[in-house]
């Protein structure tokens, strides 16, 4: 029983190491970062380069750990992605701050320009929660691939009865399921098909919530 255990774990193990759960992550960083750099100068901190270029230079950091097999099942790396997308939201919330003030103060700003700055915060809203989700639930990415004993942080329909009978066996959530509760979160305002569980899961939909009423 023991052997297969074993068995099973280094099979696990290969699979993650061939297909590296932080590489879609640091994709969405990277898009995110990108229209970080498409924001007017009035929304962001200094010139609008300069913090995607600082969290441009954390993503490579990151990047370049991944390889190591010693980062890769290492709660350090976790923390390091967590810290990142961690900057990348504070950035982010600071920008919506700026657009809802020049929103209600209006003054000499260009309304063109901030409403597509508007669409630039709600996307990039969207990224970096569905990355949160992704990071919180179970334990992260590679918690949740070596089949780790976590208790779930969201309830997916797939894990309840029903879903259960259509699902295939040995399912667990991707990134883009992250991504697509991000999604549906932002424009119902709430939680949809897929509830949040634990605390930490509800106080990240609240300020979800938050974020999207500073942005609007």
């Amino acid at each position: 029983m023991e052997d297969e255990s074993r068995e099973r774990t280094s099979r696990v193990e290969a699979a993650v190491e061939r297909l590296d759960p932080f590489l879609g992550p640091q994709l969405v960083v990277a898009g995110a970062l990108t229209l970080d750099l498409s924001l007017p100068e009035k929304l962001t901190i200094g010139p609008t380069w300069l913090l995607p270029a600082v969290e441009g230079l954390l993503l490579v950091g990151l990047a370049s750990a991944s390889p190591h097999p010693r980062m890769r099942h290492s709660p350090a790396r976790r923390n390091m992605a967590m810290a990142l997308i961690a900057i990348v939201s504070a950035v982010n919330l600071f920008s919506l701050i700026e657009l809802s003030h020049f929103l209600l103060r209006g003054g000499r700003a260009n309304g063109h320009a901030l409403l597509l700055a508007g669409v630039v915060l709600w996307v990039t809203n969207v990224l970096l929660f569905g990355l949160w989700y992704w990071m919180l639930d179970r334990g992260g990415p590679v918690a949740r691939r070596l089949g780790d004993d976590e208790q779930p942080d969201f309830l997916f329909q797939q894990m309840t009865d029903d879903g259960a009978k259509v699902t295939p066996k040995g399912w667990s959530p991707s990134l883009i399921d992250y991504l697509y509760v991000s999604l549906t979160d932002s424009t119902a305002f709430s939680p949809t098909d897929t509830m949040p569980l634990s605390p930490s899961a509800k106080l990240l939909i609240v300020a979800r919530a938050v974020g999207i009423l500073k942005g609007g």
